[in-house]
C-alpha cells in the first residue's frame, strides 16, 4: 500500500517529538502533530491497559483508534472504529445469542484476527503494531507502551471491574474508588519506547489531552517509565483534558469528582506533578492559568476540526522551543537535577 498522503506537508522541523496518547481525545492532537511534523519525526507511545480478549480475539482499542485516525480511516461520528463500516458479523452474532455489547465491525475484525494470529505465533505487539501502521501508510512510529500484559481494573462499590466492562458495557456509570494496573510490577517498556525517550535531539514529550487516570496512568505505571520521563532532557508538556471545569468527552471530570479532586485544569497539572515542565490551558481557563506555578501556555485546546488540531500542535511545539531555549528546565526540577 502506498504511503498515506492525506496529510499534506506543513512541516516544522525534523527534530523528533514523542507523545503519550490514548483514546479519542489523544488521537485528535496526535493527528495534528502528524500533520505538522516531518513524516517520521513523531513517536506515539500508546496505552495498552485497555487491551482485552473478546470472542477469542486480542483487542487493542487505543492502538486501533490511533492507527485508523492517522490513516484517515477512522469513523468521524463515533471517534472509534473504521469509517464506512458494515455490521454483518454483529448481526449474525446477535442471531446466535452471542455477546454484542462490544461492537466489532466487519472491516475492524480483520485487524483483530490478524493481530491474534501473530501474537499466538510468538510475535510481539510492538512488531505487529509497526507492521500494521506501515500497511496503512503511516510514517509515524506507533509504539505500544509495553509488550507485557498490563490491564486496567476499576475498583467500585460493586467490586473490581475490568476496564472495557466499566467503560463500554457499564458506560462508566459505576463510581470509581480506585484504579489499579494489574501486571504493572512486571511490565517493562519496549526497547523502541526507551529508544524514543532517549533520543539526544528530542524536541518535546507531549502528554496528549487523554484521560489522565484511564489512558495516561497505565503508561506511567510501566516499570521505569516515569523515571525515564523525569530523566529526559526534553521538556515534558501536558495538555489539559479539562476545559471550563468539564471534560470534552469521556468520564474524566466524573472520575476527578469521585476521587475527591476538583474538576479543573490546574488539578490535572498538580496530579502529573514533577513530570511536567510546562502545561497547556484552554483560553477559557486563562484566569486559572495565571495562578499556575509552572510555565504555561494559554491557547484554544478544543479541537473541532483538522485546522484546530494543527494549530494546537504548532502552538505546543512553539512552547516547547521556548522551554528548550531556557538555560535549565523550569518545571519541578532543574535540568541538572533531572539528569541526576
Amino acid at each position: 500500500m502506498p504511503p498515506n498522503r492525506n496529510h499534506e506537508p506543513e512541516r516544522s522541523t525534523a527534530k523528533p517529538v514523542v507523545a503519550l496518547c490514548g483514546g479519542i481525545g489523544g488521537a485528535k492532537l496526535a493527528l495534528g502533530l502528524y500533520h505538522v511534523l516531518d513524516p517520521d519525526a513523531l513517536s506515539l507511545i500508546l496505552n495498552t491497559g485497555d487491551d482485552f480478549e473478546h470472542l477469542g480475539l486480542h483487542i487493542s482499542p487505543d492502538i486501533d483508534t490511533l492507527t485508523y485516525t492517522l490513516a484517515g480511516k477512522n469513523n468521524p461520528k463515533t471517534g472509534w472504529g473504521r469509517r464506512d463500516e458494515s455490521w454483518t458479523f454483529m448481526k449474525a452474532l446477535a442471531e446466535l445469542g452471542g455477546e454484542t455489547w462490544f461492537s466489532l465491525g466487519d472491516g475492524d475484525l480483520a485487524i483483530h484476527v490478524e493481530r491474534t494470529r501473530r501474537l499466538k505465533a510468538g510475535e510481539s505487539l510492538s512488531q505487529i503494531t509497526g507492521d500494521f501502521a506501515r500497511a496503512f501508510g503511516i510514517s509515524a512510529h506507533l509504539l505500544p507502551m509495553t509488550d507485557d500484559p498490563l490491564r486496567t481494573v476499576v475498583e467500585t462499590p460493586e467490586g473490581a471491574i475490568t476496564f472495557q466492562d466499566y467503560f463500554v458495557r457499564r458506560k462508566s456509570k459505576p463510581a470509581v474508588e480506585k484504579i489499579v494496573f494489574e501486571g504493572a510490577d512486571k511490565a517493562i517498556p519496549s526497547a523502541a519506547v526507551m529508544d524514543a525517550l532517549q533520543l539526544p535531539d528530542l524536541r518535546a514529550i507531549v502528554i496528549c489531552p487523554s484521560n489522565p487516570f484511564l489512558s495516561i496512568d497505565p503508561i506511567l505505571a510501566v516499570a521505569g517509565f516515569r523515571q525515564a520521563l523525569i530523566n529526559c532532557s526534553a521538556p515534558v508538556i501536558a495538555v489539559s483534558p479539562i476545559i471550563g471545569g468539564q471534560a470534552v468527552k469521556g468520564p474524566t471530570s466524573k472520575i476527578m469528582s469521585e476521587l475527591s479532586m476538583p474538576s479543573t485544569a490546574r488539578a490535572v497539572a498538580d496530579y502529573y506533578g514533577d513530570l511536567l515542565d510546562g502545561f497547556v490551558f484552554d483560553q477559557v481557563d486563562e484566569a486559572e492559568a495565571s495562578r499556575e506555578p509552572l510555565p504555561f501556555l494559554v491557547t484554544q485546546t478544543l479541537m473541532e476540526s483538522l485546522k484546530d488540531r494543527k494549530k494546537l500542535a504548532r502552538d505546543i511545539l512553539t512552547f516547547a522551543d521556548e522551554l528548550n531555549a531556557r538555560p535549565v528546565k523550569t518545571g519541578f526540577a532543574t535540568q541538572q537535577q533531572r539528569k541526576g
